[in-house]
């Protein structure tokens, strides 16, 4: 990212051939942490190789904090007036919207010029869908599965750990090859590459699973949202897996008094019952010394099919 010019406040910036003003470069978006606006796109810029196969031909919505984490901020689903001619959008039908639209005008991340345009927005989070768009695909193709784990004080992290391993062995148990990260807020969160043809299974298996671990450990896991089931347990929270809905992506950041990320794990680390926690400068550090951890979840030699008869089983001990 070569800078062009500047005026002000502002400074004009090429970007893999793209011309980008940037602005307020120096305005601080993490006060605790002193984090500016021009680290979020230095942060962005340099995680970009790792973050990108996993934003690619995914609807993107985002989380917004245009006067940092201590201000108002708001979700973003609908390219913003102004999006540049060159970033991808994807109109897709989104019947019952809040805004009572019938579709919306997604944002599809391809390359470094789209994040960059997005950090500059101060688009903090970046959040995603368990299924891909055309053209890539030829079709939407749902080809993950994701288990949030959310702790209810006071539980934390290290409760998630335990859960963690306990959700990988079911899973491992019927064939999958799940991966694990940190929420980047206070859970974890486990995903699982897969094959499927019905949109519908994976909210299936996942809701059996999270209530086979919640009969199985009634005193660590629940699978209902009620606030009042949720003290010292971690919520196995299933419903992510509604095509309506998003995950935070693997190496976004969050918007917490630090910055932050939602930081790829081994399994060694998901199960070390530690109180985890990564910010942008650690998540750097990490794939410069371990690659991309979530890989496994691009790898179609790790993707297997889930069928009826997964599901159909899945309750058995």
């Amino acid at each position: 990212m070569n800078a062009a010019s500047a005026a002000g406040n502002k400074v004009t910036v090429d970007v893999e051939g793209r011309h980008l003003t940037l602005s307020n470069l120096h305005k601080v978006l993490y006060p605790e942490a002193g984090f500016a606006k021009g680290e979020v796109i230095d942060y962005y810029t340099r995680i970009a190789p790792v973050l990108l196969p996993h934003l690619a031909d995914r609807p993107l919505t985002v989380k917004r904090y245009p006067n940092g984490v201590d201000g108002m901020f708001f979700y973003e689903k609908n390219a913003t007036r102004g999006t540049p001619g060159w970033v991808r959008t994807k109109t897709l039908p989104v019947p019952g919207s809040t805004k009572n639209r019938e579709t919306i005008d997604y944002v599809v991340v391809e390359a470094l010029p789209d994040l960059v345009w997005l950090a500059n927005l101060a688009a903090l989070e970046l959040h995603v869908p368990q299924w891909r768009v055309p053209p890539r695909a030829r079709k939407p193709r749902t080809d993950l599965i994701v288990f949030d784990l959310d702790p209810g004080p006071p539980a934390t992290i290290v409760e998630c750990s335990e859960v963690a391993i306990l959700l990988r062995d079911l899973l491992v148990a019927d064939g999958f090859s799940p991966v694990a990260k940190t929420s980047g807020s206070k859970g974890m969160q486990v995903s699982v590459p897969i094959e499927c043809d019905d949109p519908e299974l994976p909210s299936t298996y996942a809701r059996l699973l999270a209530r086979r671990l919640e009969t199985d450990r009634p005193d660590l896991v629940v699978s209902r949202m009620a606030k009042e089931l949720r003290p010292n347990k971690v919520l196995v929270d299933w419903s992510q897996n509604n095509p309506a809905k998003t995950t935070v992506a693997p190496y976004s950041l969050r918007a917490r008094p630090q910055p932050t990320v939602s930081t790829p794990l081994t399994w060694d680390e998901a199960g070390s019952g530690e109180l985890l926690s990564f910010t942008a400068a650690d998540v750097l550090e990490r794939v410069a010394e371990f690659g991309d951890l979530f890989a496994g979840v691009l790898d179609d030699g790790q993707r297997a099919r889930l069928t009826a008869k997964t599901v159909a089983t899945a309750t058995r001990g």
